[in-house]
């Protein structure tokens, strides 16, 4: 069965982190289904009372949730690519399972998505504890796409690759402060990659292969979300959206070794960009 739009969570041992993360996906109003992939060395992280009781409230809801271990780890990469192969909706939005989402964030990168035409959007994760700490510097590459995101080759040590600086600690918070004018719904900006809520255009994923990238990746990577991006904005551009209303619970990571960067192991390759017209 096709849907329009489904929320994809891998997650390894976060318990409490996960069930904060699907109070937050029971709090939004649109549509859309749910998948949950664990990969919990003890217990599934889906399988603890708090957890349980909001997957009944999304069935409540009217929302086809499925749930499933995803053994034995073969690395992030494989780990979105499984998930992925799992969905056959037309919109998927890989949410990262330590990530609060407040009530509207699903239905405004759906609407920003399916109007600006393009490849992603995506809400970049917030620290609050940084909320008093302002960095003007890291703020400065901000820019407003105008119009559709046309498609960008992000390449490190250019002035685009710089824009990462946007979404550290508190930033996105403090963008929306200073860019979202009186009456705007959400605003689309110019992005290097994003952290933890993206959503994809399935087709434009499909089409520079997704996470198939994971068997030339030892099974301790990291970055997999950014080579899979960065493809995905050089073949049909994409956009950060204020607000982002994406809070990071700020735990301990689960990725502790991030020495291996998937883009330096595997490349950006040769995206040849989408066709002016071309939706996907």
């Amino acid at each position: 069965m096709t849907v329009a739009l489904e929320v994809l969570v891998p997650t390894c041992d976060r318990p409490v982190e996960l069930a904060c993360t699907l109070a937050g996906l029971a709090a939004q109003e649109h549509p859309f289904d749910v998948q949950v992939s664990d990969q919990s060395a003890g217990p599934a992280s889906y399988d603890t009372p708090s957890a349980q009781s909001l997957l009944r409230v999304l069935r409540r809801q009217g929302r086809r949730v499925r749930t499933g271990r995803h053994l034995p780890r073969r690395g992030l990469a494989e780990h979105r690519a499984a998930l992925l192969a799992g969905s056959s909706a037309g919109h998927v939005l890989f949410l990262d399972d330590d990530v609060w989402l407040e009530p509207g964030v699903v239905a405004r990168l759906h609407g920003a998505i399916l109007e600006l035409h393009c490849g992603l959007v995506g809400a970049a994760v917030q620290g609050l504890s940084y909320l008093d700490e302002h960095r003007p510097a890291e703020l400065a590459p901000f820019e407003r796409w105008a119009g559709r995101p046309r498609p960008e080759r992000i390449e490190p040590g250019t002035p685009e690759w710089d824009r990462w600086t946007l979404h550290n600690a508190a930033n996105p918070a403090h963008l929306a402060d200073a860019h979202l004018g009186p009456g705007e719904e959400r605003v689309p900006y110019k992005i290097a990659w994003v952290g933890g809520c993206v959503l994809y255009d399935r087709a434009v994923l499909d089409a520079v292969g997704g996470f198939g990238f994971w068997p030339d990746l030892p099974v301790d990577h990291c970055g997999e979300d950014v080579l899979a991006q960065q493809r995905v904005m050089a073949r049909a551009g994409g956009a950060g959206i204020l607000p982002s209303g994406a809070v990071h619970l700020e735990s301990p990571t689960t990725v502790p070794d991030r020495r291996v960067q998937a883009r330096d192991v595997v490349g950006l390759g040769g995206i040849v960009p989408r066709p002016a017209g071309v939706l996907s």
